[in-house]
């Protein structure tokens, strides 16, 4: 049985979440649906963080868990971290006015 290590919950999803710290270079398997799906990271991603499981152009919406959670501030490659430094949030951050 395969570990899990990513999860994405619909298969509208263009982000999954990282249920343990992964390593750039490391092929991450997770499940959309049935089918195990497999790609390569970019990018360190820390338990808890979203990484692109698609590429992801500017001003495209994030969608995780099947709900819009905010837009993309440049184009996010597959494999990428998706964080605050590259989406802004559709439920409004206190840190910018």
């Amino acid at each position: 049985m395969m570990q899990k290590q990513a999860v994405v919950i619909n298969k509208n999803d263009n982000v999954a979440t990282a249920v343990a710290n992964l390593a750039a270079g490391s092929p991450v398997s997770f499940f959309i649906g049935q089918d195990v799906q497999q790609i390569v990271l970019s990018e360190d991603i820390p338990v808890g963080h979203k990484f692109a499981i698609q590429d992801i152009a500017s001003n495209q919406d994030i969608i995780k868990y099947g709900e819009v959670i905010g837009s993309s501030l440049t184009a996010i490659t597959k494999g990428h971290h998706v964080h605050v430094h590259n989406i802004q949030s559709n439920r409004g951050r206190g840190d910018r006015k």
